[in-house]
């Protein structure tokens, strides 16, 4: 798939609460769902991807016949990559992806509460939000990444995924500063 960094577009919020209903039908009782990823921070750049995070307690009680019945492709991911200098455990990385074709092309990444993973891209969402300057950064840096790598994902990830790591680094020290606490589903 090739990669194409769009301007922001004003429907992704509009998009993802369409999503929002349907997912939550097939999630586990105590689910709560959030939008995250660049189509989360207005004015950002972004791949035409809704990203969402189910937050559920307990992954085992996420059931993937019912997101295979209602058309969503289930993806080999079940861990996300572990920052560098980090030791983390394996279960603050786990999760269930799934990709969502209709009505628009969507990632729901399913993961457990408290878990690193599930408070990473919140974090990271927020701070960005609060932080123009590094958003417009980020976005520079995509779409330069995307235009030296359009067709290979591999490459576009082996350099994209370090630096949102050195964003996560300041992001952990903004949240503790300003006393950062998980936002209410969108």
């Amino acid at each position: 798939m090739q990669i194409i960094i769009t301007p922001a577009q004003k429907s992704w919020p509009r998009d993802f609460q369409h999503l929002k209903a349907e997912l939550l039908t097939l999630s586990p009782p105590g689910a709560y769902i959030h939008h995250i990823g660049s189509t989360a921070v207005p004015d950002l750049a972004a791949k035409d991807i809704i990203d969402i995070q189910i937050t559920v307690d307990d992954l085992t009680a996420v059931d993937p016949a019912g997101f295979l019945a209602a058309g969503h492709r289930q993806s080999e991911h079940t861990s996300d990559h572990c920052p560098p200098g980090m030791d983390l455990a394996p279960a603050d990385l786990a999760k269930h992806l799934f990709v969502v074709l209709t009505p628009r092309r969507a990632h729901v990444h399913i993961r457990r509460r408290g878990a690193f993973n599930q408070q990473f891209p919140l974090i990271c969402r927020d701070y960005l939000r609060s932080h123009p300057v590094t958003a417009k950064a980020y976005e520079q840096i995509k779409q330069r990444l995307a235009a030296f790598f359009p067709e290979d994902q591999d490459a576009y990830y082996d350099i994209k995924d370090p630096v949102f790591d050195i964003i996560h680094e300041g992001a952990m020290e903004w949240a503790t500063r300003v006393n950062w606490t998980e936002a209410a589903p969108d």
